[in-house]
C-alpha cells in the first residue's frame, strides 16, 4: 500500500486538514517543488511538440496532397500504444519513474533533430515523416504512463485531481502558443525549424527531472517481476465497471472523434481554401477552449462520471454542428467549445480512473487508458481521411461527432442501470433537464421480472 507522504515524514498530516485546505486552490499542487519543476519543464516541451505536430501534418499535406496521409501519419504515431501500450504499462509499473522519463525525454529529442535535419538539408520525403513519427509513438509507449503514474508520486493522493487537470492546462496552455509560432515558420523559414526548435525543447523537462529532490517523491511500491502481470491488469480492469466504461467511451471519442489533424487540414485547405494561417487558427482557438476546460475541472474537488457523460455527449453534438458551419469565422468559434468538451472529457476520464486505481496497478492501468484513447488512432485515423477524402471534409466531422454522441449515449445508459439509476425528465426554472435518480424497490422489482 503506498503512503501519503514521503519517506522521511509521517503520513498523517499529508491526508488531513491541510490538503483539504489546498484543495479549494486552484494551483495547489504547484506549492511542490518536484512537481513545479516538472510543470515548469513540460510547458516548453508541450510548446515544441504542438508545434511539431502543425508543422509534421502540414508538410505531409504539402508533400502528398491528400487526407489520407495525413491521418496515415497520425496512426503511425498511435499504433505503437495499440501494439505495446500495455506491455509498457507493465515496464512502468516495474522501474523508477524519473530515470525511465530521462530516457523517454531523450529518445523524443532525437525524433525530433532528426526530422528537422532531414527537413532543413531538403532531402525529407514523406516516408521519412512516417518513420520520424512511428519513432517517437515507440518512446511514448513508455513515457505516457510513467508521466502518468509519476504525478501521483510527486503530489501525492489529496493532490491529483488537481496536479491532474494542471496537466492538461499545461498542455492546452502550450498548443496557445505552439500552433501559432509553428504557422509563422512554415510561412516564414519553413517546417524544418518547427522540427528543431522541438528537438531542442526537451531540454527543460531533462532539467527538470534532474533537479528534482528524491527524498521528497511520495513512496510507491513497485512490482516486481513476474510472469501474468499483463493478464493481472486486465483482469483488474475488468472487475471494475468504474474502470471498463469510462475507458471504453474515451477509446470510442480517441478513435472518431478526436481526428482533428485530419479535419482541420481538409477544412482549411478544401473548405474554406485558407491555407496553414487558419490551420493553426483552428488549433489556436480549440487549444483556448481546451485550456478553459483545464483550468474548471482543476477547480473541481472529485470527478464525477454523470460530467463525463454529459461533457462526451455535448463533444459529439458540437462537432456535428461544426460539420455544417457555412464559413470560416462560425466554424473557428466553435472550436473553443469544442476543446473545452474535449478536455473535460479526458481530464474527467483521467482523473476518475487514476483515483479509482491502486498505486501497484497503476502503470498497467494507466497504459490501457492511453492504448485506449490513442491507440485507436492507427484504425480511426485511415478511416475517417478516407471518408474525407471520398465524401468530403463535412462527413467525415459528422461521423466522428455522431460516433462520440452514440458512444456516449449506450455508455451513460450502462451506467445508470449498474447503478441502480433512471432516466427523469423534469423542468428546472422554466427549462427542461434530464437527471438520473435512483430507482425505486418497486421499479427494481419491475425491472427484474421484465428480464
Amino acid at each position: 500500500m503506498s503512503t501519503g507522504s514521503g519517506a522521511h515524514s509521517a503520513p498523517a498530516p499529508a491526508t488531513h486538514d491541510p490538503t483539504a485546505t489546498r484543495r479549494s486552490s486552484m494551483f495547489s499542487s504547484l506549492r511542490v517543488r518536484n512537481y513545479r519543476l516538472f510543470f515548469l519543464g513540460q510547458v516548453v516541451s508541450n510548446t515544441g511538440t504542438w508545434m511539431q505536430r502543425i508543422a509534421q501534418d502540414w508538410l505531409v499535406l504539402s508533400l502528398t496532397g491528400s487526407s489520407a496521409a495525413v491521418g496515415i501519419t497520425t496512426a503511425l504515431q498511435f499504433l505503437p500504444m495499440l501494439l505495446f501500450g500495455l506491455y509498457g504499462g507493465v515496464l512502468v509499473d516495474r522501474l523508477p519513474k524519473r530515470p525511465t522519463l530521462l530516457v523517454t525525454q531523450t529518445a523524443m529529442a532525437l525524433t525530433g533533430l532528426a526530422l528537422a535535419f532531414l527537413t532543413l538539408s531538403g532531402h525529407v520525403q514523406v516516408w521519412h515523416v512516417y518513420v520520424a513519427a512511428f519513432a517517437a509513438g515507440m518512446a511514448t509507449v513508455v513515457d505516457n504512463p510513467a508521466r502518468q503514474s509519476f504525478v501521483s508520486e510527486m503530489v501525492g493522493p489529496g493532490q491529483l485531481q488537481n496536479a491532474v487537470s494542471l496537466n492538461s492546462a499545461n498542455f492546452q496552455s502550450a498548443r496557445l502558443v505552439g500552433p501559432a509560432v509553428a504557422g509563422l515558420l512554415i510561412t516564414g523559414v519553413g517546417t524544418g525549424w518547427a522540427f528543431l526548435l522541438n528537438g531542442l525543447s526537451f531540454v527543460a523537462p531533462i532539467v527538470g527531472l534532474l533537479l528534482m529532490r528524491a527524498r521528497e517523491l511520495h513512496v510507491v511500491e513497485r512490482a516486481p517481476r513476474a510472469k501474468g502481470q499483463l493478464r493481472e491488469g486486465l483482469h483488474y480492469v475488468a472487475g471494475r465497471p468504474e474502470l471498463i466504461w469510462p475507458i471504453v467511451l474515451v477509446g470510442f471519442i480517441g478513435t472518431f472523434g478526436f481526428n482533428f489533424p485530419v479535419w482541420l487540414s481538409a477544412y482549411a485547405d478544401d473548405v474554406f481554401h485558407s491555407g496553414a494561417g487558419a490551420y493553426s487558427l483552428f488549433n489556436t482557438l480549440m487549444a483556448v477552449g481546451s485550456l478553459a476546460g483545464a483550468l474548471l475541472a482543476a477547480r473541481r474537488g472529485t470527478a464525477r462520471l454523470r460530467v463525463l457523460i454529459a461533457a462526451a455527449l455535448g463533444f459529439g453534438a458540437l462537432e456535428v454542428a461544426a460539420s455544417t458551419a457555412p464559413s470560416l469565422w462560425l466554424f473557428s468559434l466553435l472550436m473553443i467549445p469544442i476543446g473545452m468538451f474535449g478536455l473535460t472529457v479526458n481530464v474527467t476520464a483521467n482523473t476518475s480512473v487514476q483515483m479509482a486505481t491502486d498505486p501497484a496497478m497503476r502503470g498497467r492501468v494507466m497504459a490501457l487508458f492511453m492504448m485506449v484513447f490513442m491507440g485507436g488512432s492507427p484504425l480511426g485515423a485511415p478511416l475517417i481521411g478516407w471518408v474525407t477524402d471520398a465524401y468530403g471534409p463535412r462527413m467525415g466531422f459528422a461521423l466522428g461527432g455522431l460516433v462520440s454522441m452514440a458512444a456516449a449515449t449506450t455508455i451513460g445508459l450502462v451506467l445508470a442501470r449498474l447503478g441502480g439509476l433512471r432516466v427523469a425528465l423534469g423542468w428546472h426554472h422554466g427549462h427542461p433537464r434530464i437527471r438520473f435518480v435512483p430507482r425505486g424497490p418497486s421499479e427494481e422489482k419491475r425491472l427484474a421480472t421484465a428480464v
